[in-house]
């Protein structure tokens, strides 16, 4: 061998001195800290960023055991749909922009840095009500298999009643 490098020891000993690998979030709090701290890595994310004039943009950014996260982009006007997230719960995080969320009858305007947590079957809409695009992080544990959507409140209202005949 030319080398004039010599490694004394085993190199297979060296994971002992390597730090342990970040544990698994185990809880809401976990989770949303995972959240801060990808959004504070905007070197990481920024530069995948695209919009798309047609539809709301969205890239799986990465996964862990039971989790995956996502990174959307939101142009103006662009909304999500009622929904819910199936069987998963979920935190998600303003990176950039605003959004405006819909639940329960109630409208926040969230900014940037400001998160959401969710249980299964919370049902709401996420709009960019501004002129401005915005870019959101999401993360559902478990991985995302449903999205079932919901009627709005005003279409379900505006459906008459079927005539029943006695």
């Amino acid at each position: 061998m030319n080398s004039d490098v010599e490694i004394a020891g085993d190199p297979l000993a060296l994971p002992h001195l390597m730090p342990p690998a970040p544990a698994h979030p185990a809880t809401v709090a976990g989770f949303a800290g995972l959240a801060r701290a990808i959004a504070a890595d905007r070197p990481g994310w920024a530069p995948l960023v695209q919009y798309d004039p047609t539809t709301r943009w969205y890239h799986r950014l990465r996964t862990g055991p039971g989790y995956e996260v996502w990174l959307l982009s939101w142009l103006p006007g662009q909304g999500s749909g009622r929904h819910d997230h199936g069987h998963s719960s979920g935190v998600f995080t303003v990176l950039d922009g605003e959004l405006t969320e819909q639940a329960r009858g109630a409208r926040h305007t969230l900014s940037r840095d400001a998160q959401r947590a969710f249980a299964p079957g919370y049902v709401h809409e996420v709009v960019n009500d501004s002129l401005a695009p915005a870019v959101s992080l999401h993360i559902y544990f478990p991985g995302l298999t449903a999205m079932p959507m919901h009627p709005s409140p005003a279409a379900c209202a505006a459906v008459p009643a079927p005539l029943v005949a006695d």
